[in-house]
């Protein structure tokens, strides 16, 4: 023993711990397996093991599909915050230093070899400090959204529309009306990248709250070659573009009008990448402009999909009034197409919830590109005549979610932590299970899984529950079937399944016992049989919403 040099044998097992932890973390990677990297890459911060970073680097390089180079991307983000630790500050944050946009620009073009190389080099320049270390995080998190945004833009594919007649010039409204939608069960499967790697399976319906639909947007030809644009809130907006510039931050979801503006870019309507002028690109092809008004009669933060819902309702307007027909099914692509021109991402629920009428189970496949196929569940006339007696929609208030509660969800997801795996498949398994209680006609049932995806929502997105949500559940346990939060859950909406039908004065006298709840409201809520409405308005002077 006296012969052996311990801190050779020492030095050996090391190095051979971290080549087998390489080989190992370049397998995964290229073949998409479902393992958990995080602590070889704290032992690789611990050991100053940096060689991992290139070894990602030349999986991304090779990746043979944008699901692999995007978990390369977060892999090698979740590396440098481990090497930043606790003194790098908060790992989410912007990412829009201008030393990142060669290659930001590079992967937009999606030559994600020649990215990911400019994204290397630049990244050696980052790693002196704990928060240049967490910046060049945040920037790798960037270019990981930058591929999402390009896998599900796949879904562009599914968009078909036919020629139809023009509407007459000045004197026609397009209308499009819509529900809300409730998300029964599998919400958060149909989230990119969830949605195309795992597959996305979700049970939801569209609702009318006190007999309304409360979200919509109107659009006509006008003579003049601009694009007006109205939002319609608790005040009126309007916005005239006039030059193609005016149209430049569609892409900047807080600017007002973006939404609009990337629907008119998103349905092909205005080439923003065109020369010619808007006026000419208008005079040319429709001889004249276009005037849209939109609408959403919800609070903010509702949780029933609104700003998905009145995409869609926008894009079956400006469609529908530049001379082109598309079904349910086309939107709901377009819609996903729309979001990541947006840059607001998100998953496909929302509008199919809403703008499909009645009770559905839709589903993503594993695979790009992104298809989401929507099956109307079979329920019996007289069950959704008992469901609507016992459906109440109650707000609680502002919806008070982390601000990065989505990217902590993806991290999650890239990580594979084991909270999260089995998580996302049970998701999807009780979203099978709920679809069956609907064709049945199982009320109890439905309430059961709607109770099991509560559990699971809080399993995804923890801290997801406020108190005052609590107290108002276990209040109301004893008289229902089923209650969740709506959508990501924070507050907003709730809704619950009642044991007995007609139960909204016992409903608010119970709430009404509880503490800070002077604020809550219950409404009626009732399966939507008409999804997407689209009809005809004569144009009259001083005409608005």
């Amino acid at each position: 023993m006296a012969m052996v040099d311990i801190a050779a044998v020492f030095d050996y097992r090391r190095k051979l711990y971290f080549e087998i932890g390489e080989k190992n973390v370049k397998v995964a990677l290229s073949n998409g397996e479902d393992t958990c990297f995080l602590p070889y890459f704290q032992s690789c911060a611990t050991e100053d093991y940096h060689n991992i970073l290139c070894t990602i680097d030349k999986v991304a390089c090779e990746a043979s599909s944008l699901a692999v180079a995007a978990r390369c991307l977060a892999s090698i983000a979740d590396v440098l915050g481990t090497m930043a630790a606790s003194g790098g500050g908060l790992r989410s944050g912007p990412a829009a230093n201008k030393s990142w946009k060669q290659a930001f620009r590079l992967l937009e073009e999606l030559k994600i070899n020649d990215g990911v190389t400019v994204m290397a080099k630049e990244r050696k320049n980052w790693l002196k400090r704990p928060d240049l270390i967490i910046r060049a995080a945040r920037h790798y998190e960037g270019a990981e959204q930058i591929l999402i945004r390009k896998a599900v833009s796949t879904a562009s594919r599914f968009v078909t529309t036919t020629p139809q007649e023009l509407p007459p010039l000045s004197e026609i409204w397009v209308v499009a009306s819509s529900g809300a939608r409730i998300d029964l069960a599998g919400g958060w499967s149909d989230t990119p990248p969830i949605t195309y790697e795992h597959g996305g399976a979700v049970v939801n319906a569209a609702v009318t709250i006190d007999d309304k639909r409360p979200i919509g947007a109107k659009a006509r030809r006008i003579r003049d070659p601009i694009i007006k644009l109205v939002l319609i809130g608790d005040s009126k907006t309007v916005i005239t573009c006039a030059e193609i510039s005016d149209l430049e931050d569609y892409n900047k979801p807080h600017a007002p009008g973006a939404l609009l503006k990337a629907a008119f870019l998103c349905t092909e309507i205005i080439s923003f990448a065109s020369s010619t002028p808007l006026k000419q690109q208008l005079l040319e092809k429709y001889s004249g402009g276009f005037e849209l008004h939109s609408w959403a009669h919800l609070p903010q933060g509702s949780g029933l999909g609104t700003s998905s819902i009145l995409a869609g309702a926008i894009m079956a307007c400006l469609f529908t009034v530049s001379g082109r027909k598309c079904d349910n099914e086309s939107i709901v692509h377009s819609v996903l197409y729309l979001e990541q021109m947006l840059t607001t991402g998100g998953g496909w629920q929302d509008q199919v919830g809403g703008l499909v009428e009645g009770v559905k189970i839709s589903r993503s496949p594993p695979k790009l590109p992104l298809k989401v196929n929507i099956t109307k569940l079979d329920t019996k006339e007289s069950f959704i005549t008992e469901l609507n007696k016992r459906l109440l929609l109650i707000y609680t208030g502002k919806t008070r979610l982390a601000k990065n509660l989505l990217q902590d969800v993806l991290r999650g997801w890239y990580s594979k932590l084991p909270e999260i795996l089995p998580n996302v498949h049970n998701l999807t398994s009780n979203a099978e299970k709920s679809a069956k209680a609907f064709i049945d006609g199982n009320l109890e049932l439905v309430g059961n899984c709607l109770n099991e995806y509560w559990h699971q929502k809080k399993k995804m997105a923890p801290g997801c529950e406020p108190a005052l949500v609590t107290e108002i559940m276990t209040a109301l346990k004893p008289h229902s079937y089923g209650q969740s939060l709506a959508g990501a859950g924070g507050g907003g909406f709730m809704y619950l399944i009642t044991k007995e039908g007609n139960s909204i004065r016992e409903v608010n006298a119970i709430i009404s016992k509880i503490k800070g709840t002077e604020n809550v409201t219950v409404h009626r809520g009732t399966i939507d049989r008409e999804g997407l409405k689209i009809s005809y308005e004569q144009h009259r002077c001083g005409d608005s919403c």
